[in-house]
């Protein structure tokens, strides 16, 4: 049985918005949990980086600072004890490193960016369209028997592809749209939802 966990709202914060607070460029708060198109996200991205002359180098000082969220170590350390463990996340590896390291190399499966010798950000490039859903699938189709967590509208693909789907700590706009599945706000409530979801499909 395989956990797969999205990355950013469930284990460490969201980059783009410590990125935004720190440059106070507000459109960079947007997040998946607000526009559900990633390509579209993405380009306003790009575009507003481009414009305000920021690159990789500024994006990586900020997440230098980041930590993961309180309880995501001590949860990441359990959750292995129990499941094999994938995280499955729309981030991108240039900015995955030190994030990686602090929750001890987790398997990480994201995507790539496009970067200029002056540490411009010309491009992303995804693994795979829709990769996250991919992912499930593909362990599906390894005879693995899957549970999900995610808390954003990219996430809900995976969620519904897996044999359990949970929310962790979700917008009310995706438990509005998402009814189908628990909604956990803490560490000790995704536990519990977790091994729920094991008991079941282990009956």
């Amino acid at each position: 049985m395989i956990a797969c966990l999205d990355l950013e709202g469930v284990l460490v914060p969201e980059i783009w918005i410590a990125f935004a607070e720190k440059t106070g460029i507000e459109k960079l708060r947007l997040t998946t949990r607000d526009i559900p198109d990633y390509d579209e996200l993405m380009r306003g991205r790009l575009k507003i980086l481009e414009e305000n002359k920021l690159g990789l180098p500024d994006i990586q000082e900020v997440i230098g600072g980041i930590s993961p969220l309180p309880g995501a170590k001590e949860f990441l350390d359990w959750l292995k004890t129990e499941f094999q463990v994938i995280i499955l996340s729309d981030t991108f590896y240039q900015f995955a490193g030190p994030l990686m390291r602090q929750l001890g190399h987790p398997t990480l499966f994201c995507h790539s960016l496009v970067v200029e010798g002056d540490g411009r950000i010309a491009d992303y490039r995804l693994r795979q369209a829709d990769g996250k859903t991919q992912a499930v699938r593909a362990l599906k189709g390894l005879n693995f028997k899957t549970v999900a967590a995610g808390d954003s509208y990219n996430d809900t693909g995976m969620l519904k592809e897996a044999h359990r789907g949970i929310l962790f700590r979700p917008p009310d706009n995706v438990i509005r749209e998402f009814p189908q599945f628990p909604v956990t706000r803490d560490y000790d409530a995704f536990k519990s939802e977790l091994l729920k979801a094991r008991a079941s499909l282990d009956a």
